[in-house]
């Protein structure tokens, strides 16, 4: 799930960008150091959004830089287990697909897709269920549940076998209408 959430920090400013704007500086600084980054509390730091700067700074003995106080706001991506999730399938495997979701590569193992017996098609690089015949390759779309996070270890671990989670187009053929038999 996404997060705006809000930090209190402390930036440097050098002397060679005195003449600049305050914010646009502390704001290019705030990116270089937050976006991107992975952090137990924060999860993944996908942008900076905005900051408040204090415009009277610190002066530190032999030091020529200011510092300031800022407060800024961070779009951060936070997986939850047992979070329902969409997703691409971005990669396929012997062991299982990677899916997009926010900002994480997540794993779907082999044996969380589906309950029948899957193999690994490496030509068209598939997974196939061997009773249903159902695939799952790069570029479909699935949605799955939260099992598993490990931000610190940048994983993430999926399961789409519960009612109603799967590619998109088998949740749609459960939902769609069953013909009725004549009498």
């Amino acid at each position: 799930m996404f997060f705006l959430v809000r930090v209190e920090d402390v930036v440097g400013i050098e002397p060679r960008e005195f003449g600049r704007p305050l914010k646009q500086v502390v704001m290019e600084k705030l990116s270089s150091a937050y976006e991107g980054l992975v952090d137990e509390e924060l999860g993944y730091v996908v942008a900076v959004i905005d900051a408040e700067v204090d415009p009277i700074g610190v002066l530190l003995p032999k030091d020529p830089a200011s510092y300031h106080r800022v407060v800024c706001t961070l779009l951060a991506f936070i997986p939850q287990v047992q979070e329902v999730v969409e997703g691409e399938v971005v990669d396929v495997t012997e062991f299982g697909a990677f899916v997009r979701i926010g900002t994480v590569d997540a794993l779907l193992h082999l044996s969380q897709i589906i309950d029948d017996y899957v193999s690994f098609d490496k030509r068209n690089m598939e997974l196939i269920a061997t009773k249903s015949g159902l695939r799952l390759g790069v570029g479909d779309r699935v949605r799955a549940r939260i099992v598993a996070v490990s931000i610190a270890g940048g994983k993430v671990g999926l399961t789409t076998r519960q009612p109603y989670l799967g590619k998109l187009e088998w949740i749609e053929q459960q939902l769609a209408p069953k013909p009725q038999a004549k009498r």
